[in-house]
């Protein structure tokens, strides 16, 4: 290997470090909030509106992150297309870390009356924007250093790290639940994983303050195919690539509704509708997070041979079949028939993770390609993440159990079949070869009827 090529890789190699530890780190702090939310921030923030009203204000804090998403997608993507990829990915971690370790000093509704939950919802709007900017400079990250026939490979490092964050997550909160009595836990226990932040966000800042500019943002920046720097890339994005902005939030949805109704909601209605402990769900996701990583890896690699939206396809169909079992399986309050319908989602939701930190930057030429994929990418987060924690609460209040949730999830697969059909295959195309949403060359190595 001559000195350009190990040059080359010692980029990517230090870029997929970035993109993963820095992303496990912004999906930990986004997640630690789902799972207090379900656990202990109803009493704590919204007491007096008794135990369903004070998680439909918790889950309603807890969707304002996601409509904050884009916000941050388009601030964040604004930067990274005009100034670099470097630079905002290390503004977004101090952003989210700050954030979250101030929601762990922050008073309860006791100390502050109605401060509190107004604090709390401005501290979840800063995680929002926060995590809005990351996952698509993260991705470019990757994309932009690897080679076209492994680009889906090398992303499944980022696809790793909301797992890895989760993972984090909910081992710190039931080692917390094992260790401490109920009381402890209620009253101070629950802000350790956020005072964490603290921590990991010095580890993230010393691993992406090492990395370089990605060579092709440079070398694009002002010339080439797709190249030059947009005054205000939204409006490119808006006026010539809103066809995979809108049918890529639309495929992404129901992987967004299945991670959160199986992380967040399951937990809380398994421990508040079905009477199990709380530390016997998280110890089923967290089992269940092992068969998803597994299958992020192996969906993420097979993509360069199979297809992206190929993958995406099949996974997509699978997550539809899965909503129908899911809650049938999960109010039957057998643990091994819960262990089998958290853990099944779990690894269906791997198969459909796995390929998009390749797919959705391959959707949008370089002058944009941030704000285009951190836009689609947060859009399905809305949809899909935002709304259905409040709409499985409600269906389970009207109908009396959470089954009607599963058809609703259903459909959202439907529809995200449907968006998926009006996508190209981009594997094994060079950045910039399909643009706004349509192949722009020929693919390298694809099956155009893919």
């Amino acid at each position: 290997m001559d000195a350009e090529g190990a040059w080359r890789a010692g980029q990517l190699r230090r870029a997929a470090a970035a993109a993963l530890i820095g992303t496990a780190i912004e999906f930990y702090d986004f997640f630690i909030y789902g799972t207090a939310a379900a656990l202990v921030f109803g009493p704590v923030f919204f007491p007096g509106l008794g135990t369903v009203g004070a998680l439909l204000a918790a889950f309603s804090v807890y969707a304002v992150a996601f409509l904050a998403r884009p916000v941050g997608a388009v601030v964040f993507g604004h930067f990274g297309d005009r100034v670099g990829r470097k630079a905002t990915l290390v503004v977004s971690l101090l952003l989210m870390g700050l954030a979250t370790a101030a929601v762990g000093v922050l008073p309860g509704f006791a100390a502050w009356g109605w401060w509190a939950p107004v604090v709390l919802v401005a501290l979840r709007v800063c995680q929002g924007v926060g995590l809005g900017g990351e996952w698509g400079g993260a991705a470019l990250l990757i994309a932009e250093n690897a080679p076209a026939g492994r680009r889906g490979r090398y992303g499944g490092f980022l696809q790793l790290g909301p797992t890895i964050g989760f993972v984090l997550a909910n081992g710190v909160f039931l080692a917390l639940q094992l260790g401490l009595d109920g009381r402890a836990f209620r009253e101070w226990g629950w802000r350790v994983p956020f005072l964490a932040s603290f921590v990991l966000v010095v580890v993230g800042l010393f691993v992406r303050l090492r990395i370089e500019e990605s060579p092709l943002f440079r070398s694009e920046g002002g010339r080439g195919a797709g190249g030059g720097r947009e005054r205000l890339p939204v409006l490119e994005v808006v006026r010539g690539h809103w066809r995979p902005v809108l049918a890529g939030g639309g495929a992404i949805t129901v992987g967004y509704a299945l991670f959160y109704l199986t992380t967040t909601y399951a937990l809380a209605y398994a421990t508040t509708g079905l009477g199990v402990a709380s530390t016997v769900v998280l110890a089923m996701l967290l089992v269940g997070a092992v068969g998803m990583a597994a299958t992020v890896w192996l969906s993420a690699s097979r993509s360069d041979r199979w297809g992206r939206r190929r993958t995406l396809r099949w996974a997509t169909g699978l997550a539809a079949g899965w909503s129908l079992v899911l809650f049938p399986l999960l109010e039957t309050a057998r643990r091994g028939l819960m262990f089998v319908a958290l853990a099944g989602a779990m690894v269906v939701l791997g198969c459909m993770f796995g390929p998009l930190a390749a797919f959705l930057p391959e959707l949008f030429p370089t002058r944009v390609r941030y704000t285009g994929a951190a836009l689609t990418y947060n859009l399905g987060g809305v949809i899909g993440g935002a709304t259905t924690p409040l709409v499985a609460t409600r269906l389970t209040e009207a109908y009396g159990t959470a089954q009607p949730v599963g058809w609703y999830l259903a459909g959202l697969g439907v529809l995200a079949l449907g968006c998926l059909r009006l996508l190209p295959e981009t594997t094994g195309a060079e950045l910039g070869a399909v643009d706004g949403g349509r192949r722009r060359a020929p693919l390298l190595g694809a099956d155009p009827a893919a």
